[in-house]
């Protein structure tokens, strides 16, 4: 079976469930206060949790970050695909790049994990990187991307303009001309 983090694992006792809802709850608390890199152990005493079981549950901050994120990215994963119909292959590339430039920014902090973020193999991690690949080679099948362009690629630009927006260098009015202006740069000559 299936556990909350995406591996094998035994359904969670009541206590260890209800503990791992406060941890989730604290951390959204002092991560959208203090960001992304704030103190595990205050994440722990928000939730009135010994560090013990913080880490039991989420043995590094990635993982604790990805659970946070998961409803989210199996959102943004579930509206990509519903938007298909509508949209082209670079215009679905272009509004899940700049949804996942947002959630990015979601915390100041966690853009620089991202990347370790969507390897975490929680379900909406996994299906927010296998959207992104979806939509990625329907792109360069339409030839709207190159295609040397991978995931990778792709994350590094979310990254770097999720970063940029962080440091105020970008506001986030700002984000749908970073993605055109990365998307441009990557489609077919």
């Amino acid at each position: 079976m299936k556990g909350h983090s995406g591996t094998d694992e035994a359904p969670l006792r009541a206590d260890a469930a209800r503990n791992r809802e406060r941890i989730l709850a604290a951390a959204e608390e002092v991560f959208l206060e203090r960001g992304a890199d704030a103190s595990l152990d205050d994440v722990a005493k928000r939730a009135k949790v010994g560090i013990g079981t913080l880490y039991r549950r989420f043995p590094a901050r990635e993982a604790l970050l990805a659970a946070l994120s998961d409803e989210r990215l199996l959102s943004l994963a579930a509206a990509s695909r519903a938007a298909d119909d509508t949209l082209e292959p670079k215009a679905s590339i272009r509004a899940f790049v700049q949804e996942l430039v947002m959630h990015a920014s979601h915390y100041r902090g966690l853009a620089a994990s991202l990347g370790a973020v969507l390897q975490s193999g929680t379900p909406g991690c996994h299906a927010g990187s296998e959207e992104g690949l979806r939509l990625l080679h329907r792109a360069q099948k339409a030839g709207a991307v190159r295609k040397d362009v991978s995931l990778d690629d792709l994350l590094c630009m979310v990254t770097a303009i999720s970063l940029a927006v962080e440091q105020g260098r970008a506001g986030k009015t700002r984000v749908a001309h970073l993605v055109d202006l990365f998307l441009d740069g990557i489609g077919m000559r």
